[in-house]
């Protein structure tokens, strides 16, 4: 006999004992005990500096907009760049913390804080969803700047429950890929997809005088993921370091920036259309190119 325990803002959700009960019926159990909610889209968002969270500039104000014109999430689900495990992981505390991981910053942005409740009822979904990977829950993470930044302008009022899945860095696309597939039931649960990184993301190519240059593989590498992205062309997507080589390599001397988007393609359905939008260079190496994904 095995006991099965939930745990929803701090207290005993459900304990069911489980005599012979294959796995896939304790996941539809679970997943029937959440509300139904018309499907949610997907969002890749270009997250870009810190400073983005507290300043009112064109992003901060474009995430304030999606705030208002999305359906209200019952959960918001970010997989951020910035945290990188050696085992897919997701935030299983009642109440995240809210995680300053950069330097170097003003004081204003350090101050800053995103006090949303943990969603530990649909972070142990996830877990029985995603099979291509043996998924561990975490209470020691909380929320890094790849999730609050965006966030704090979108949502302010910091009410909708928060958690987060980790990436496994040195996985292929194809792996990432397929995890995000299997995330699709959440979606119907009411909660909000978010990868949130960057399309080109070089920092040791920055343009800190801000000239207004956009190096030529930073181009390159924006117009054709694009391209395939418009296409549905996620096999080349998949192939892209094969595909575009030395391109590649400079657009991201480390892919972590890159690698929440392929969660969320995973997540496209046959149905569904791509929107663009703050489709601009920063500093040179810098794309801030996000995009939603809807009916």
């Amino acid at each position: 006999m095995k006991r099965r325990t939930f745990i929803k803002n701090g207290s005993i959700l459900a304990a069911a004992s489980i005599t012979g009960m294959s796995t896939l019926s304790a996941l539809e159990s679970l997943g029937n005990s959440l509300a139904p909610s018309p499907r949610m889209p997907v969002m890749f968002i270009g997250h870009g500096s810190p400073m983005n969270a507290i300043e009112d500039n064109e992003f901060s104000q474009s995430w304030r907009k999606m705030g208002k014109q999305l359906p209200r999430p019952q959960a918001i689900l970010s997989i951020s760049a910035h945290w990188l495990t050696n085992t897919t992981k997701v935030t299983t505390m009642a109440q995240p913390k809210t995680i300053h991981d950069f330097g170097g910053f003003p004081k204003a942005l350090f101050d800053a804080q995103y006090p949303a409740p943990g969603a530990v009822e649909m972070a142990n979904l996830s877990k029985q969803l995603i099979t291509a990977s043996d998924v561990q829950g975490d209470d020691t993470w909380g929320l890094d700047h790849g999730t609050w930044s965006v966030l704090l302008p979108m949502y302010p009022a910091a009410d909708i429950p928060v958690f987060q899945l980790s990436l496994v860095y040195d996985k292929s696309p194809e792996y990432h890929y397929q995890i995000g597939q299997q995330l699709l039931k959440l979606r119907d649960k009411g909660v909000l997809i978010l990868g949130s990184g960057n399309l080109v993301h070089n920092l040791g190519r920055v343009d800190w005088h801000n000239t207004g240059i956009v190096y030529d593989w930073a181009k390159e590498f924006d117009s054709k993921f694009t391209s395939w992205i418009d296409k549905g062309d996620h096999a080349s997507i998949m192939n892209y370091q094969k595909i575009l080589g030395a391109t590649a390599t400079m657009t991201h001397p480390t892919y972590d920036h890159l690698l929440p988007l392929f969660y969320i393609l995973g997540l496209q359905q046959k149905n569904e259309k791509v929107t663009y939008f703050n489709d601009t260079m920063q500093m040179g190496s810098i794309s801030m190119r996000s995009l939603i994904i809807q009916a």
